[in-house]
């Protein structure tokens, strides 16, 4: 009996280390997360509260974290003094054209990759996929060099065209096709039902999560384009948001009023927050689906 109380005693000490391990295990994880996240979030933090300040308080010696008087009219400023309303309207025509042809050429392109047979088939997208390592910056020098042959600069031409086909978007796509059965294609063709009735009726229902997630990162890549539109559509009527911000706010003197940029900043930043708030699960639920098979 008191070997069988030492062993009992034994187990519940040991029961009690391996409750305290889990605990301090959950504590430091929760920890680290946390601070993980303050560091995510201080950028955020900082431009809100630079952008209510004065621009004398801005440039103060020892920076507040909190505005001495909170200026809420360096957002109307703002919105004046960058032409917000015209760049908000150049930047959604921009994404909503590029996106919906950019959907077209994917959906094509991923079904025909995914169930057509022809010869070539597995070389040409082998093809594509080896271009994903090739350099963004090339891409740019050729762009560039066949837009100015075309002399497409300064025309929403330039923003939309060269950008429509995406490999990754397209590789994604493919990869959620292939989950779905082929025999409901088989079975399609035997009833006489085209490849494009197929596609809309059966295969872009299915992978609608998946085309979901191809329309917000495309959305958020126009909106976030600075590079490209900054070389080639720099003029007035086609600046997006991006470069216009550039430099909306320097004076003739070369100062720039920070505060009133750091509140353009935050006004063009909102929308890329709320979908990301309320659309992630649709982004992460695509992005799974398409991981599974390949």
């Amino acid at each position: 009996m008191a070997n069988v109380t030492m062993i009992e005693k034994n187990m519940e000490q040991v029961t009690r280390k391996q409750a305290v391990v889990r605990v301090l295990v959950k504590i430091l994880v929760y920890a680290f997360l946390i601070i993980m996240a303050l560091i995510i979030l201080f950028p955020f933090y900082w431009m809100i509260n630079s952008s209510l300040k004065s621009l004398e308080e801005y440039k103060e010696t020892i920076p507040t974290l909190f505005p001495k008087h909170v200026l809420f009219r360096n957002y109307a400023e703002a919105f004046d003094t960058a032409s917000l309303g015209s760049l908000f309207i150049n930047t959604l025509y921009v994404g909503l054209v590029s996106t919906v042809l950019s959907l077209i050429v994917t959906v094509l392109s991923a079904f025909a990759f995914a169930r057509l047979e022809f010869k070539g088939k597995n070389i040409l997208f082998a093809g594509l996929l080896a271009t994903m390592m090739i350099p963004g910056e090339l891409f740019t020098i050729t762009n560039y060099a066949t837009v100015s042959i075309f002399k497409w600069q300064n025309t929403f031409l330039v923003l939309i065209v060269p950008f429509l086909v995406s490999v990754f978007y397209i590789y994604l796509l493919r990869q959620n096709f292939l989950q779905i059965p082929n025999e409901l294609y088989l079975a399609a063709k035997v009833d006489g039902t085209s490849d494009l009735k197929y596609l809309w009726k059966v295969m872009i229902p299915l992978s609608l999560p998946t085309l979901i997630s191809i329309t917000i990162l495309k959305m958020m890549g126009a909106w976030n384009s600075y590079v490209w539109p900054r070389l080639v559509a720099n003029d007035a009527n086609h600046k997006l948001i991006t470069n216009g911000l550039r430099n909306a706010f320097s004076t003739t003197t070369g100062d720039v009023n920070y505060p009133v940029q750091m509140a353009a900043v935050a006004i063009v930043s909102a929308p890329l927050f709320l979908v990301f708030i309320f659309l992630r699960k649709y982004i992460m639920k695509g992005v799974s689906r398409s991981g599974i098979k390949g």
